[in-house]
């Protein structure tokens, strides 16, 4: 038998124990997060850029395969996304999204189920209006049905676009953000991490605002395309937004056009400079029919060290001569990612100094050409010719 004293202490412990559960109610707990925390910016593939609503599940299933087993997945391209057109003309008798039967007839949790199976994650795409911009249905008024089929169907990434019809008009009505909000707020409550990408197209400066409302990374353009003009204007309209990238939160001034029709130097381009914004890399390209200029670019170990590195931040233009510019980056480790542009036609030279790229003071420098390999150590001196629509992409460190 107990003591009195004891029987004492034990009502104390159960009357402790009966506040604190009182006190920190379930319904009252901490939500799950919206967004999947990465290391670094989201990487991966979507189907959009190459294929269009030219897509079906044994197109899907071999681009994940393709991923596996190209080194992509090794390299850290992660999400398999299914873009548009995914969906049936209509949702089902209880209100679901449901897969197109004649091109996705394994349904979309098959699908994702595949894709992990390779070690990958599982991305889908909707539209914060009633359709989406090809016409489907889409999950205005539907967020919360939505959030929870996706998670039901294993999904760890939502491309979430801005269209209310085929023609692409923006929904009316509520702002941008609070139309994202409903989402986050939606895929919160499933319990399941799933990444947000909030494509608002920049007409809202979603980089204000889509951290907050729980995006992972913001488009803060139109859509990509693959040709020299789009992607240097694209480029262009990245400056000054460095100030809003932050760790889990990107500026993402779409998904690459590598291998999509672009010249070599063109590529290398395009695939330096979205590295540099610590853009998140989202290949566009067949991954079954990679030619090795391609895979060159989109596995290119320097810059996707960079790209991964938010270190000083995101990396910004410094200087813009006409046609050649000069953007740089710092990194965690005390070196500089330096990019010579060339936006002309014609080869060129293009250079810069340690001093003006913000290095300090040392007697010689150690500088990788991310392209090329290495170069002699310089004392001060940087770059040189650079191809027409080419890029110069150094890494340089201080000699100790």
């Amino acid at each position: 038998m107990l003591s009195r004293r004891w029987w004492f202490v034990l009502a104390a412990i159960v009357l402790v124990i009966g506040v604190a559960a009182w006190y920190v109610r379930p319904d009252e707990a901490e939500p799950a997060p919206a967004v999947q925390q990465a290391a670094g910016p989201p990487m991966g593939w979507n189907s959009w850029n190459r294929f269009a609503c030219d897509i079906d599940e044994q197109l899907v299933r071999g681009q994940a395969d393709a991923m596996a087993e190209s080194g992509m997945r090794d390299a850290g391209y992660t999400y398999v996304v299914v873009d548009d057109c995914w969906m049936a003309e209509e949702r089902d008798a209880d209100g679901k999204l449901q897969a197109d039967p004649a091109t996705f007839p394994s349904g979309m949790k098959a699908l994702g189920d595949h894709i992990h199976a390779q070690g990958l994650k599982f991305g889908i795409y909707s539209s914060a209006g009633s359709r989406t911009c090809e016409g489907r249905p889409a999950s205005r008024d539907h967020e919360e049905v939505d959030a929870r089929t996706f998670a039901e169907w294993g999904v760890d990434f939502l491309k979430y676009d801005y269209c209310e019809s085929k023609n692409a008009d923006r929904p009316t009505g509520l702002p941008a953000r609070d139309r994202y909000q409903r989402m986050s707020d939606a895929l919160r409550a499933t319990g399941r991490p799933i990444v947000l990408s909030v494509v608002e197209w920049g007409d809202e400066k979603p980089w204000e605002w889509a951290y907050d409302a729980g995006g992972t990374m913001w488009r803060t353009t139109r859509d990509i395309k693959p040709n020299w003009p789009n992607i240097t204007g694209i480029l262009d309209q990245q400056v000054g937004l460095e100030r809003y990238a932050r760790q889990g939160g990107w500026n993402d001034p779409d998904m690459l056009e590598v291998g999509n029709g672009l010249n070599e130097d063109e590529n290398q381009f395009h695939m330096t400079m979205w590295c540099l914004l610590n853009a998140p890399l989202m290949a566009g390209n067949d991954l079954t029919a990679m030619d090795s200029v391609t895979s060159g670019a989109l596995l290119n170990r320097g810059l996707l060290d960079v790209q991964r590195d938010f270190g000083q931040g995101q990396g910004r233009r410094l200087r813009q001569d006409g046609d050649t510019e000069v953007w740089v980056k710092g990194m965690s480790d005390g070196s500089v990612a330096v990019a010579l542009l060339n936006r002309g036609t014609e080869a060129t030279s293009v250079t810069t100094t340690v001093s003006e790229v913000g290095l300090p003071s040392a007697g010689s420098y150690r500088v990788l050409d991310l392209w090329n390999g290495e170069q002699p150590a310089t004392s001060g001196p940087l770059g040189g010719d650079v191809a027409g629509h080419g890029v110069m992409a150094l890494r340089v460190w201080p000699s100790r």
